[in-house]
């Protein structure tokens, strides 16, 4: 009898993401994750991975993990939770919840500040910031809801992130590199780019419409397997055609106005 993909893996807990961001595939995450799990691997390698979204909601691991993003933000507060959590939580201990500390900080420019100040704002900032904005922050409140940055609900969460990130690599390379030096045999990549018209929300020079058409090309040549999530767009149809479609339906509500029903696409080899 053949053994199933999750005989092959190790069951873990899934974490919460510490922030709200930007395309952070929550609606869709069980589903992915429960593909994932079906598709045997040994190297789990996540090329972009915002705050976790999907990576930290699994609950089977390889034996290896490796995380990527080029956003020097996140690959920094990703390191310093799994390094230097203890400390970092020292300097998150006296911080509330405030429109005028959201804008002070908001005026900083990250890279002037130390690897741990630079990851408390950019917490702070995505706890607090409309939508888990990445480009164009706004401070975002709810005369409905708990204030947004809570140490107390914090503090437990980030241990639980550096818990489970014991045994990760972190890498910041740009997305194709990353693919070229993971690649073999065993390893599963799981793609999570910008949407198909709304590239520059990630901040200039992240990622361009153009480089869709790169990365159709580089995936048909990996000897590895892939998860690439995209909107549903006739070019992203067009571009990845060849690859195998699964069409999804999401919700989406943004602030209190009506819900729109999206589509999106999981595209496998």
């Amino acid at each position: 009898m053949l053994s199933s993909p999750l005989s092959s893996l190790e069951r873990v807990d899934p974490v919460r993401p510490l922030a709200p961001y930007i395309g952070g595939k929550r609606q869709l995450a069980k589903r992915l994750v429960a593909l994932i799990n079906s598709i045997e691997h040994r190297t789990y390698a996540e090329v972009f991975v915002g705050m976790g979204g999907v990576f930290l909601r699994r609950d089977h691991k390889p034996k290896a993990e490796v995380i990527n993003d080029w956003s020097e933000d996140v690959a920094t507060f990703f390191r310093v939770i799994q390094h230097h959590y203890l400390a970092f939580l020292d300097m998150l201990r006296w911080q509330v919840t405030s429109r005028a500390g959201f804008e002070k900080l908001l005026a900083l420019e990250p890279s002037s500040l130390t690897d741990m100040q630079r990851s408390a704002r950019f917490l702070y900032l995505q706890r607090l910031a409309f939508g888990g904005k990445v480009r164009g922050k706004t401070f975002g409140v709810s005369a409905e809801n708990p204030a947004r940055f809570d140490v107390t609900k914090l503090g437990p969460m980030i241990e639980a992130v550096h818990e489970r990130l014991a045994g990760v690599t972190i890498e910041r390379l740009p997305w194709s590199d990353f693919i070229r030096r993971y690649d073999r045999p065993g390893t599963l990549f799981y793609l999570d780019p910008p949407y198909y018209g709304s590239e520059d929300d990630y901040g200039c020079d992240m990622f361009g419409r153009g480089e869709f058409e790169a990365m159709a090309e580089q995936l048909r040549g990996v000897r590895g397997r892939f998860v690439l999530s995209l909107n549903d767009h006739p070019e992203v149809r067009r571009i990845f055609t060849g690859f195998q479609f699964r069409e999804e339906q999401l919700s989406y509500t943004i602030g209190a106005g009506a819900a729109k029903q999206v589509g999106e696409v999981i595209i496998t080899n």
